[in-house]
């Protein structure tokens, strides 16, 4: 097995180094963090480990996360086994060697201290060659505007777990919109759901992150 096959299945698993008991299977070898290490200095060029290993393995853990055959935890673990390889691929991305297909800006709305879903959706989206500014939570029309101002032609994204707070997307939909007519915006979270999506004047409702990725990916094509 090659150090990008290796990579894949290490990211896919869950398995973050070496040190790492999980999964089970692997346990006592390489996780993420060793071998983006090793592939780097390999001369692998970075480019490829992302377009081979990250972006496959992230591919393959969205769409067992959305068919309900792998749930949070799993893909938490897999996530954080990409996050330890974009760690050390990030300065590649800023020194131009690796392509990215463009930015997405992500926060919990005004009110909303929740950020498992937002977080796993950032992870999904950089795992699949974005730039991503996460806002963190309770994120209002002010601070997305701000981070629009700096990221011109970034996709955004808008994320709430209570009805309480899922009104606020609305308010800060229509002041995006108000300013940059053509920003693209996504929506999600437990209580949300199409028609609210399209009643707000978003563009997109994603169910779970995979779909928010494809919907990106075919945004970047």
């Amino acid at each position: 097995m090659s150090i990008l096959e290796k990579l894949l299945e290490a990211v896919e698993s869950g398995k973050v180094d070496q040190k790492s008991p999980y999964p089970p299977h692997l346990k006592g070898m390489d996780g993420s963090f060793e071998l983006t290490r090793e592939a780097i200095n390999s001369g692998i060029p970075p480019q490829k480990i992302l377009e081979e290993s990250l972006i496959p393995a992230m591919g393959k853990v969205g769409v067992k996360f959305a068919e309900n055959k792998i749930f949070v935890p799993q893909m938490l673990m897999s996530a954080r086994a990409m996050n330890a390889s974009m760690i050390q691929l990030k300065p590649f991305f800023t020194s131009g060697d690796i392509r990215s297909k463009g930015t997405f800006i992500i926060g919990t709305v005004k009110g909303d201290l929740h950020d498992i879903g937002k977080n796993l959706v950032a992870m999904m989206v950089e795992g699949g060659g974005w730039t991503v500014v996460d806002l963190g939570v309770d994120v209002g029309s002010e601070r997305f505007l701000a981070a629009l101002k700096n990221n011109p032609g970034a996709i955004v994204g808008l994320s709430a777990l209570l009805t309480t707070t899922m009104i606020n997307m609305g308010e800060i939909v229509t002041a995006i919109k108000n300013q940059n007519p053509e920003t693209r915006i996504l929506v999600g979270g437990a209580p949300v759901n199409d028609d609210f999506c399209r009643k707000i004047g978003a563009d997109f409702y994603a169910p779970d992150p995979q779909k928010a990725v494809i919907y990106l990916n075919k945004l970047a094509s």
